[in-house]
């Protein structure tokens, strides 16, 4: 809460450390002191003190911050010592203010800023010597009743024809890599107030409610999204306006947010969410970073990493990664698995460089990936799945590397070099494979299938390794590919292990990955 950089990790520091009372003269009162609160927690009031404001930020950008919540009615800039007030029209509409902000650490020109109940309950300016702000507020005051849309800096006069709604539809393609509310949430506030997020799937694609304060937020950032990838190469936006023009959001939880509405409940089993809490964990996930995950929407890192980490559910606190590569897979069946089987399966989220299984601890493995983009994948798709009747836990190691052996010392087979395999599936960059990647499923996607293969051989092949082949299905313009179902997604992930790179004959080795479809 009174953190000076949430998003670089550093320990919290207490806002009221090197807080003096300020001489403030913009308001008549001679020397009229204007203290700094010691505490977020302090008496509410309409009145918010804003601290840690960039040198060059402007009374518009600093009027926007406190616009979702109701009507500002006074705001007073102390350029000199990087701090405002801001005053509201009613004591609820601050509270909410700070109650979300407490939860969501506010940036202008993407730095951090702090924002606490003042010790005044009015602002008392002379407007003569406060008069740009004045003017400021009245022009802002005035284009929202009109609806007009507000630049950076200066209120645009340029008429904009209205949106239908606030509220867009967002599709996201090519989902190579988890996109989470909170990234969501990241993009489209660059645009204006996001008051609400929903995220569900339909017709097996991820989509997204989001409402904006404003229409004209919406049209902009439809504007200048649509169309645009998150990520390098994949996650493509799609965004249309919604027939809706307002959402209900009964639950905040991983799928839905009202950010006007800390108090409501999670609803599914889970308590909600503290905002103290919340804020740490955003701290810790955030030192996460993942390299090569930066996209034409520029991301930075901390959020991208703070995504995978929520979509995998990784609770690490204080484990900085740094794009890691290693990960430490535990609670495996130490009769069944060997470096071949995990090469496979992890194989289908990122290149397999290393596997190791531990000589003392045969249960837990270490793998090394081709990047920390890919082990995040593998991560958020694999942990908590079944492989050989156990749940395997998947987690990022403190290894930065997997030792190879010393020449000469046989270790059982344990460790596995798979740095020159012919079998990784992300060699080639921009291939194909990058946007055919999703979470293990109960339907399997074959493919270089020979013509001489019949629907038959390929039951029958599958349900040899153990589970029960519910449906199949030749592609229809190219019997090269099929799609087969399994009765549970832990056969499916049996006979992936099994059989992708099978010989099947005619030099035609098997290609067996998870389906988004069903048959």
């Amino acid at each position: 809460r009174g953190s000076d950089e949430l998003l670089s990790g550093s320990v919290l520091s207490s806002p009221n450390s090197n807080m003096s009372s300020m001489v403030v003269t913009a308001n008549g009162n001679d020397n009229k002191k204007f203290k700094g609160d010691d505490k977020m927690d302090g008496a509410p009031s309409r009145v918010l003190h804003i601290r840690k404001l960039p040198g060059e930020v402007t009374e518009t950008e600093v009027i926007a911050l406190g616009l979702p919540f109701g009507k500002v009615t006074n705001i007073l800039m102390l350029k000199g010592k990087n701090q405002a007030f801001l005053e509201l029209a009613t004591e609820e509409a601050a509270i909410t203010m700070v109650n979300y902000y407490s939860a969501v650490t506010p940036h202008l020109r993407n730095q951090p800023i702090y924002i606490q109940y003042s010790n005044h309950k009015e602002l008392k300016t002379d407007n003569t010597l406060n008069q740009r702000a004045q003017a400021v507020l009245q022009a802002v005051t005035a284009v929202q009743a009109s609806n007009a849309p507000i630049s950076g800096t200066t209120v645009s006069e340029s008429a904009v024809t209205p949106a239908q709604s606030p509220v867009l539809r967002i599709i996201i393609d090519n989902m190579y890599y988890p996109v989470t509310l909170d990234v969501l949430h990241q993009i489209f506030s660059k645009f204006g107030a996001v008051l609400k997020i929903i995220t569900f799937t339909k017709n097996n694609q991820f989509q997204a409610l989001l409402q904006f304060g404003d229409p004209v937020n919406a049209q902009q950032a439809k504007q200048a999204l649509d169309g645009q990838n998150i990520y390098n190469a994949c996650c493509t936006l799609r965004i249309d306006f919604s027939k809706l023009v307002n959402l209900n959001v009964k639950y905040n939880n991983d799928k839905s947010r009202d950010y006007t509405r800390p108090d409501l409940p999670s609803g599914d089993g889970q308590p909600t969410l503290d905002p103290a809490i919340a804020a740490a964990f955003a701290k810790e996930t955030s030192l996460l970073a993942v390299p090569g995950a930066l996209s034409p929407l520029a991301i930075p890192n901390a959020a991208a990493a703070a995504a995978a980490a929520a979509a995998g559910r990784v609770g690490m606190p204080g484990v900085s990664a740094g794009g890691n590569t290693v990960l430490l897979v535990s609670n495996l069946n130490e009769e069944m698995v060997t470096p071949q089987s995990l090469f496979t399966l992890f194989g289908v989220y990122g290149d397999v460089q290393r596997v190791k299984i531990l000589y003392n601890k045969k249960d837990s493995a270490l793998i090394q990936m081709a990047d920390g983009n890919q082990s995040q994948l593998a991560m958020s798709h694999l942990n908590g799945q079944k492989m050989y009747g156990k749940i395997i836990r998947v987690t990022l190691s403190k290894h930065q590397t997997v030792q190879l052996p010393r020449e000469g010392l046989d270790d059982q087979g344990l460790t596995k070099d798979f740095g020159n395999s012919p079998l990784h599936r992300f060699k080639k960059p921009g291939s194909k494979n990058f946007q055919n990647i999703f979470p293990p499923s109960a339907t399997l996607h074959l493919s270089n299938i020979p013509p001489s293969v019949a629907e038959e051989d390929l039951r029958t092949l599958f349900a040899n390794t153990g589970g029960t082949v519910k449906a199949f299905k030749f592609f229809q313009r190219d019997h090269k590919m099929a799609l087969l179902q399994m009765s549970t997604v832990e056969e499916a992930i049996q006979a992936l292990i099994d059989l992708h790179n099978y010989n099947l004959g005619e030099s035609h080795h098997l290609r067996v990955s998870f389906s988004k479809s069903t048959i």
